[in-house]
């Protein structure tokens, strides 16, 4: 899993995704609100200070919730009960009061990504060309290669091999991958699919259909 740690101290970040590295997370650190907003569309889970040196971190939580539903946790010094509903009311799945323990935050990342990745029923495993996509392990493999997705990322890509030779709306898209029938796409779609593309070693992969949506490719 991919976590994005915004922290304005740096030595403060570093320490942090230090740890969540040992845990078995993958992490970034970034030390701005404008970082955060250009990198957040990569990882699973934004882990954001809201003291940040150009932004107020609730701005940052706002915009991300406006723009997806990537998972946030805040992490602020103020830790009164106001604050505390400032905090989720700005999109925050869950705020944590410094000074906290690493295993107290583990446990809250674990919570968090628990309801927002539900357990599911196993399915069966979908291939297409040299890609198979297990929906019950959330794999996917590229020539008996694992592929590291970010969990939009999956989402995104199976929808598109389910439908083959069909063009998905981005409309559809948001429904179906964020959940979303009103919001309109802006670049978060774009970002998804670019990112895709290069995991996948090919633009090919994913077919732009100029105006209505994007297709599965045949590379």
């Amino acid at each position: 899993m991919h976590v994005l740690v915004v922290a304005g101290d740096t030595s403060v970040g570093e320490s942090l995704a230090h740890n969540l590295r040992r845990q078995g997370y993958e992490t970034r650190n970034v030390g701005t609100a404008q970082e955060a907003l250009a990198t957040y569309p990569a990882a699973d889970l934004v882990l954001t200070d809201l003291e940040l040196p150009d932004l107020d971190g609730l701005e940052v939580c706002r915009s991300i919730r406006a723009a997806s539903e990537t998972p946030i946790i805040a992490v602020s010094s103020r830790g009164t009960e106001l604050d505390c509903v400032l905090g989720l009311r700005a999109g925050a799945d869950d705020y944590v009061v410094r000074p906290y323990g690493f295993q107290e935050l583990a446990a809250r990342i674990e919570a968090v990504m628990r309801r927002a990745r539900p357990a599911q029923p196993a399915d069966k495993t979908v291939f297409y060309g040299p890609l198979e996509i297990d929906p019950g392990a959330r794999e996917i493999r590229l020539d008996g290669d694992v592929v590291n997705v970010t969990r939009k990322e999956f989402d995104l890509l199976l929808l598109l091999v389910s439908k083959p030779d069909t063009v998905v709306s981005r409309r559809e898209i948001m429904s179906k991958v964020w959940d979303d029938n009103w919001s309109r796409s802006g670049r978060t779609i774009d970002t998804h699919v670019s990112s895709l593309r290069n995991k996948l070693g090919s633009a090919s992969w994913i077919v732009t259909v100029r105006g209505v949506g994007f297709r599965i490719g045949r590379p």
